[in-house]
C-alpha cells in the first residue's frame, strides 16, 4: 500500500539468473521459458537459448547462455508494464519442452458438478498466438480410426483418443475439486502419448466456439424428463450458471456437428509480422456455412447500407475476426473453412492479413494428411519452406521460359503454316497461363498449398517432369484454386478473362468427349493412344490427334510449379504415417530462416544512411524505463546490436543493426511515439559502403536459373 518494492528488480534478475544457471547445468540441451506472472496471451514470455546452441567451451557456452537472463527478464517486465513501485515483477522459469502440441478442454462447472465439452487443438502458433484451432472430440477420433487405412495412422488416433479421455476425465475432476461455478479451459501439452497439465484458464477463451459447435448441454428436470431445454451457447451457459447456477442439474452432451474449425484472421503481413495501422474499407459477405465473428466490422452503414471503414488499432491485438466452420469430418471442416477463405475478399488502405498464410496452411494439411498432428513448434519452419518458395519463384522469368519452349517448338516444325499455327496457339495461351502462374509466383502461401494439395498429379523423373493429370485440367483447377475461375462475380481484374475462358473450356470440353469414348479418364491412357494411332477414333483419328496436340501446347510451362517445390526442398516436409511432421534440418537453419522471412517480409526500402522502422507502432529507444538507451548520438554499433524497440500488437521487437556504424542523431525524442512503416529512425554513418546487387547482376543470376529450369524440363 505505501508503493515500495520489497525486493527490487536487480534482486530478482540476480536470483533468476542463479536459478536459470542451475537449470542450464542440469539439462544443458533444453532452453528456459522465463514468463511473467502478470503475463497472458502470448505476452510477458521470452525463451532463453541453451548453453548447446552457443559456440566454445563447456564453460564458456553456459557463461553465455546465463549471460542472456537479466535482459530476457527486463525485457518481460517492460512488456507486460510491470517495472513500477509495487508491479508484480515476479516470474516463471521452466524447462522448454520443444516437440509437443497444445491442447485444451473446455469445462463447465456450476460449483457442485462439472463436466467438459471435447477438447481443441491448438498446435497451430506462431509467437505464442493461436493461429489455427480444430476440435478434438471422442466421437471424430473412433470415426477417423475406423477409416485409418495404415496401421500406425490408426495407432497414433487411437493414441489421441485415450489422452483426451484422461484429460476429460482430469479436467472433470479438477473443477469440481476447485469448485469451479462457469466455465474455464484445461490447457495441457502433449508428447507421443503423454500430456502434461499447463494451466486452468478461469475465463472464457475466443476459441470457445470450437467446442459449441460440436456440442450443446441439455438440461434436464430430475423430475421430469419431459421438462428440458438445451443450451447451444457458452456464453448464454455463463449467464445461466451466474443467475441460476445452484439450481441447475448436470447436464448430458447434446451431439451437434462432428468437427469444427476456427482460424484467426490476424492483420500480420506474409511472415505472420504484425501489421499495424491499416484500413480495411470492404470486406465481402459470409457464405453459407461460414461462422463470423468480427467485432462489428461487417455491419454496413443502417441508412445507407454501404460498408463502414474499419482502422485496425496500432498498439493492441493483431485479431481482426474469427472465421468457423463445421464439417461431418476434420477433410470436410478443413475443406469447408478453406472454401470460406478462398472466396472471401478484403480490401482496404495499407492492409495485410494472414488470409494468404491460413489458406495455404489448410491446403497444405488437405494435401498431406487431414489429421496431420503438428508441433507448436512447426509454424516457424515451414514459413521458411514457404520463403524458399518465393526465393526461387523470384529467380525464375516465365515470360523468357515460355517463349523457350515455343522456340523449341517451332525447330521441330518444318511446314511453314505448322508453324504459324504454333505461334498462334502460343500466343493466345500466353495470358491463360501467364495470369495463373504469376498469381501463385506473387503469392507463395497460395503456392505451398497447390503443390500439397497436387503432388499427386505429377511425378518426378530422370526426364524432367511426367504429368500424372491431363494438364488442363490442372490449369482449370488452378483457376479454381485462385477463386479467378468463371461465374465468381468478380471484376476482370480478379477473373479468367473471357476468351481465356473459352479457350480453356474448349479444351475441356474435347477431353470431356474423349473420355467418354475411351472409357477412361486415365490421364496416362488418354495421352498414350492420342499420340499413338488413335484408332478408337476411327476417321477423326488424325483431327482427334491434332486437337489434342494443340490443347497441350504451351502446357509445359506448368512444370514450373512443381519445379520450384523440387528445388527448394518443398516436398521433404511432410506428415508421416504416424501423423507426425518431418521438419527436415535445412529449415531450421537460423540463416536460412531469415532469409526467408525477408523474402515474405521485405524491408523498406532504405538509404545508406537510414535505419527505418520495419513496420508501424510504438518506438521505444530503451529496454525498460530505467534502463539507459540502446544507442545515443556518437555512440558506435555493430552489426547485430540492438538500436530500438517497435511495440506492435502485444509484441515487443528489437531492432537490430544490419551493419556496423555511428549515430547521427535519434530522429525520435520522446518513448511510446507512435511510428509509421519506413519511417527514418536513426541517421547513421555505416563503417563501409553499402554495396547493392545490381540489376545487370540480377538479371543474370534470373537468366541462369530460367535456362536450368528449362534444360530440366528438356529444352
Amino acid at each position: 500500500s505505501a508503493g515500495l518494492d520489497i525486493i527490487s528488480i536487480d534482486q530478482i534478475a540476480a536470483t533468476l539468473t542463479s536459478q536459470v544457471q542451475a537449470m542450464f547445468k542440469a539439462d544443458p540441451d533444453h532452453r528456459v521459458r522465463v514468463k511473467a506472472i502478470g503475463g497472458g496471451g502470448g505476452k510477458g514470455q521470452r525463451i532463453l537459448n541453451c548453453p548447446e546452441q552457443y559456440e566454445g567451451s563447456k564453460k564458456k557456452q553456459l557463461e553465455q547462455a546465463v549471460a542472456a537472463v537479466e535482459g530476457a527478464y527486463r525485457e518481460v517486465l517492460s512488456e507486460v508494464k510491470a517495472t513500477g513501485k509495487g508491479d508484480n515483477k515476479n516470474v516463471l522459469a521452466e524447462l522448454n519442452i520443444e516437440t509437443v502440441r497444445h491442447q485444451e478442454i473446455q469445462v463447465v462447472g456450476n460449483g457442485d458438478w462439472c463436466t467438459t465439452l471435447g477438447g481443441r487443438d491448438c498446435s497451430l502458433q506462431m509467437n505464442e498466438q493461436k493461429l489455427v484451432e480444430i476440435s478434438v472430440t471422442r466421437e471424430e477420433l473412433e470415426a477417423a480410426i475406423d477409416q485409418a487405412e495404415n496401421p500406425e495412422t490408426a495407432k497414433a488416433l487411437g493414441m489421441d483418443l485415450a489422452t483426451l479421455e484422461k484429460m476429460e476425465a482430469e479436467a472433470e475432476r479438477f473443477g469440481a475439486a476447485v469448485g469451479l461455478d462457469s466455465v474455464s479451459t484445461f490447457e495441457c501439452i502433449l508428447e507421443a502419448d503423454r500430456h502434461y497439465f499447463m494451466e486452468m484458464n478461469t475465463r472464457v477463451q475466443v476459441e470457445h466456439r470450437v467446442s459449441e459447435l460440436c456440442y450443446a448441454l441439455q438440461f434436464t428436470n430430475p423430475s421430469d424428463p419431459n421438462d428440458l431445454f438445451v443450451v447451444n451457447s457458452i456464453v448464454e451457459l455463463m449467464v445461466l450458471l451466474a443467475a441460476h447456477g445452484e439450481r441447475l442439474p448436470k447436464p448430458t452432451r447434446v451431439r451437434r456437428d462432428q468437427c469444427a474449425v476456427e482460424v484467426r484472421l490476424n492483420a500480420t503481413d506474409q511472415a505472420l509480422k504484425p501489421h499495424a495501422g491499416g484500413v480495411i474499407t470492404q470486406w465481402s459477405d459470409t457464405l453459407e456455412g461460414e461462422v463470423r465473428d468480427d467485432q462489428g466490422i461487417c455491419l454496413h452503414n443502417p441508412d445507407t447500407d454501404v460498408f463502414m471503414k474499419y482502422h485496425l488499432a496500432g498498439a493492441y491485438d493483431s485479431n481482426i475476426a474469427l472465421l468457423l466452420s463445421t464439417g461431418n469430418d476434420r477433410v470436410d471442416a478443413l475443406k469447408a473453412m478453406s472454401e470460406i477463405i478462398c472466396r472471401s475478399r478484403m480490401s482496404g488502405e495499407n492492409l495485410k492479413t494472414n488470409l494468404q498464410f491460413q489458406y495455404g496452411i489448410l491446403c497444405w494439411m488437405l494435401g498431406q494428411n487431414p489429421q496431420a498432428r503438428p508441433a507448436t513448434n512447426f509454424v516457424a519452419p515451414y514459413l521458411t519452406a514457404v520463403g524458399q518458395l518465393q526465393s526461387q519463384a523470384n529467380e525464375l522469368d516465365i515470360v523468357k521460359a515460355y517463349a523457350a519452349i515455343e522456340q523449341t517448338l517451332l525447330a521441330g516444325t518444318k511446314d511453314k503454316e505448322a508453324s504459324q499455327a504454333v505461334s498462334d496457339i502460343m500466343s493466345q495461351k500466353a495470358s491463360l497461363l501467364a495470369r495463373a502462374i504469376n498469381r501463385l509466383f506473387a503469392d507463395p502461401h497460395f503456392l505451398a498449398g497447390w503443390l500439397s494439395l497436387n503432388r499427386s498429379n505429377f511425378e518426378f523423373t530422370g526426364n524432367g517432369i511426367k504429368w500424372l493429370s491431363n494438364p488442363v485440367l490442372v490449369l482449370r483447377d488452378l483457376y479454381r484454386y485462385l477463386n479467378m475461375d468463371d461465374g465468381n462475380d468478380l471484376p476482370a481484374l480478379y477473373s479468367i478473362w473471357d476468351h481465356d475462358q473459352l479457350l480453356l473450356q474448349n479444351a475441356v470440353d474435347f477431353y470431356d468427349g474423349v473420355h467418354q469414348r475411351l472409357g477412361t479418364d486415365d490421364w496416362v491412357q488418354v495421352d498414350a493412344c492420342l499420340k499413338g494411332d488413335a484408332k478408337q477414333f476411327s476417321a477423326q483419328e488424325e483431327e482427334v490427334k491434332a486437337a489434342h496436340l494443340g490443347h497441350q501446347l504451351g502446357l509445359e510451362i506448368l512444370s514450373v510449379l512443381p519445379y520450384i517445390g523440387l528445388k527448394t526442398r518443398f516436398y521433404e516436409l511432410k506428415v508421416e504415417p504416424d501423423l507426425t511432421v518431418t521438419i527436415p534440418e535445412n529449415l531450421l537453419d537460423a540463416e536460412l530462416k531469415q532469409n526467408s522471412l525477408r523474402e515474405l517480409s521485405p524491408p523498406p526500402a532504405t538509404s545508406a544512411d537510414e535505419i527505418l522502422a520495419p513496420t508501424g507502432g510504438m518506438f521505444y529507444s530503451r529496454e525498460a524505463p530505467d534502463r539507459d538507451a540502446f544507442v545515443q548520438k556518437g555512440d558506435h554499433f555493430e552489426e547485430g546490436d540492438p538500436l530500438f524497440i517497435i511495440e506492435v500488437m502485444k509484441m515487443f521487437n528489437k531492432v537490430y543493426a544490419p551493419f556496423s556504424g555511428t549515430v547521427e542523431q535519434v530522429l525520435i525524442d520522446t518513448d511510446a511515439t507512435i511510428v509509421k512503416r519506413g519511417q527514418a529512425l536513426v541517421k547513421v554513418s555505416p563503417d563501409e559502403e553499402i554495396v547493392q546487387e545490381s540489376s545487370a547482376e540480377i538479371a543474370k543470376r534470373t537468366s541462369e536459373a530460367t535456362t536450368a529450369f528449362l534444360e530440366f524440363i528438356g529444352h
